[in-house]
C-alpha cells in the first residue's frame, strides 16, 4: 500500500495510466470518424462509456473538457472503458453536421465499436447536443443506460423521452442550477413523463461545469457504479503517467 504522504494530487491536467488507442469509426453511411478508446491498465473494464459530445459548431469535440478528464481519470479510479470520438464534421472526422440527423449513423458506429470488442454494460454519456443524440438514439439493445449533462430538451422531444420510459432503462440527468437552456424545476417536469429518469440538480453550477468536473465525474460514476464512489482525489504516484508518457493498446 503506499505511504499516504508519498500520495499526489488529481488536478485538472492530471492524466493517470491506461491503455489508449486511438481509433477510426466507420458509419453506415460512408464517413470515418476519429476517436479514442481508454482502458484500465491492468484489470478488465467494469463498464463502459460511450461519449457523445457538445455542439461542434460552438466548438465542442470529443476533448472537452468534462470528456477529456473522463477518459484520463475514470479508467485507472472507476475500471471504466472510455470510449470518446468527433461526430462527422468535427475535427479529423469527414462529412458535414448535420444537426443531429445524420449523427445517428455516428452513435451506431460507436455502438458496433462497442459490441466489436466485447466492451462490457455500455452507457452513453451525452453532454450538450450530446445528450440528444443519446435520447434520440441510444434506445439500443445494447445500451445499459444513459447520463444526460446539461441536456437541452430541444432536438429530442416526447417521443423520445417515451422511448426511454417504455425501455426501463436508468436516465441521469444531471442539471446546473444556472443552465442557460433548461434549469432543474423544468427538467423535473419534463423528464416525469420519464417514470426511472433521476434528475441531479447541481447548485452554482453553469452549462459548461467550468471548475466543477471533479462534481460532474462523480456523479457520472455514480451512475454507473454507485460502489466506486466518491472518486478518490489523491492516488499513489505510480498511477499518474509521466509527461509524454503513452501506454497504448497497439503491440
Amino acid at each position: 500500500m503506499t505511504d499516504p504522504a508519498e500520495l499526489v494530487d488529481v488536478r485538472a491536467n492530471t492524466r493517470l495510466v491506461a491503455r489508449r488507442e486511438q481509433l477510426v469509426l466507420d458509419t453506415a453511411d460512408g464517413e470515418r470518424l476519429v476517436g479514442e478508446l481508454a482502458l484500465p491498465l491492468t484489470r478488465p473494464p467494469q463498464a463502459t462509456l460511450v461519449c457523445l459530445h457538445p455542439l461542434p459548431t460552438q466548438g465542442g469535440s470529443l476533448d472537452s473538457h468534462l470528456f477529456r478528464k473522463i477518459a484520463w481519470r475514470l479508467p485507472a479510479l472507476a475500471d471504466f472503458a472510455v470510449l470518446r470520438f468527433n461526430t462527422r464534421g468535427t475535427d479529423g472526422s469527414t462529412g458535414t453536421f448535420d444537426d443531429g440527423y445524420g449523427e445517428r449513423f455516428d452513435v451506431g458506429a460507436a455502438l458496433e465499436q462497442v459490441e466489436f470488442r466485447d466492451l462490457p454494460r455500455p452507457w452513453l454519456v451525452g453532454w450538450s447536443f450530446g445528450t440528444e443524440l443519446a435520447l434520440r438514439y441510444g434506445s439500443d439493445p445494447t445500451v445499459v443506460g444513459a447520463v444526460l449533462i446539461s441536456p437541452p430538451l430541444k432536438r429530442a422531444g416526447d417521443a423520445d423521452l417515451d422511448v426511454w420510459a417504455a425501455s426501463g432503462k436508468p436516465l441521469v440527468a444531471i442539471v446546473p442550477e444556472f443552465d442557460d437552456f433548461l434549469r432543474p424545476a423544468e427538467a423535473r417536469s419534463r423528464f416525469a413523463r420519464v417514470p426511472q429518469a433521476r434528475v441531479i440538480d447541481v447548485p452554482g453550477a453553469k452549462h459548461l461545469f467550468v471548475g466543477m468536473a471533479d462534481v460532474v465525474l462523480d456523479l457520472v460514476t455514480g451512475a454507473v457504479s454507485p460502489d466506486r464512489v466518491p472518486l478518490p482525489r489523491r492516488v499513489g504516484p505510480e498511477l499518474v503517467e509521466k509527461d509524454g508518457e503513452q501506454i497504448d493498446l497497439a503491440p
